[in-house]
């Protein structure tokens, strides 16, 4: 069956008019004249049966049909571009994996030990998109994704990989934390909080025994990398996946004023679609990706 795609000459040549307003100067980008830019841009409407563009005073504009195409083909444009060059540049060896990531723990855990993966598979692109909540690998061109188990992920194989950890953090640059002597004390400075889980320190006290508190208010955060961020400031107080900020408490930037944890809040995941049980990339993500959080488990006790 023969797929209904247009050429895709035309396709890049109505790209670059619609990004630069111009035939002329898409016609210079492209190596092409304008009369033949303005060939592509009428045999493609034509092929659409949709008129793309509008001519306003001599110019070119893109009407609403023209911007709809543009938002939903420009992606698709640059995945082909992008899978195309890495093709090329490797050989037919190696390939493109597309992962997505929780932004805070791609940034503070995976990104510093990427290195290693790069190394030891250097003609493997690994390429990086945030999403933090769970989605459907039907609806993206993601081959995995780490994130949290949850019961929304359907028809995928799912790794298990940390179990989350939330420790209290404090700067004992800008906080007395020789103050600190029982958990409670704790309640006399600013609570710093994800604004996902508002509950967080409510449960950490109340595993302290510490059930009735009234606490200073503090500050709301939507992600992780902020609330650390802010405790390193002075801010105030967070409470935080341990791993997260392990180089910081190693480096006296942050300390743990007490070591009580709050467990299964959570736990981390690596999960792609079933039918990529097989994929040779995604196994060797997988691998990777199983043997250094082993490393670094067993390197925290």
């Amino acid at each position: 069956m023969k797929r209904k795609i247009p050429s895709t000459i035309a396709l890049a040549v109505f790209e670059a008019a619609a990004r630069h307003g111009s035939f002329a100067r898409a016609a210079n980008e492209v190596c092409l004249t304008e009369s033949a830019v303005s060939r592509q841009i009428a045999t493609l409407e034509s092929y659409l049966g949709v008129k793309l563009f509008t001519r306003v005073r001599k110019q070119v504009v893109l009407n609403d049909a023209g911007h709809m195409y543009l938002k939903n083909i420009a992606r698709n444009l640059s995945d082909i571009e992008q899978h195309t060059a890495a093709l090329m540049s490797h050989k037919g060896v190696g390939g493109v994996l597309e992962l997505a990531v929780i932004p805070t723990f791609a940034n503070r855990w995976l990104l510093p030990r990427l290195r290693d993966f790069r190394e030891r598979h250097p003609d493997v692109i690994l390429n990086l998109s945030e999403r933090p909540l769970p989605f459907s690998f039907d609806d993206t061109n993601f081959d995995a994704a780490l994130n949290f188990d949850h019961p929304s992920w359907a028809g995928v194989v799912k790794v298990d990989l940390f179990e989350e950890e939330l420790v209290p953090i404090i700067s004992p640059r800008y906080f007395d934390t020789l103050r600190l002597n029982a958990p409670a004390d704790l309640t006399s400075f600013p609570l710093l909080h994800k604004s996902t889980r508002p509950e967080a320190w409510r449960h950490w006290f109340a595993l302290a025994g510490c059930a009735d508190f009234t606490p200073v208010p503090g500050m709301h955060f939507e992600m992780y990398g902020m609330v650390i961020e802010a405790a390193r400031a002075g801010l105030g107080v967070g409470l935080v996946p341990r791993f997260y900020v392990q180089d910081e408490i190693e480096r006296n930037d942050l300390i743990v004023p007490f070591s009580l944890t709050l467990k299964h809040e959570k736990r981390y995941c690596l999960v792609y679609p079933e039918r990529k049980k097989d994929a040779e990339l995604v196994l060797l993500f997988r691998d990777w990706v199983v043997g250094i959080e082993a490393e670094y488990s067993k390197r925290l006790g």
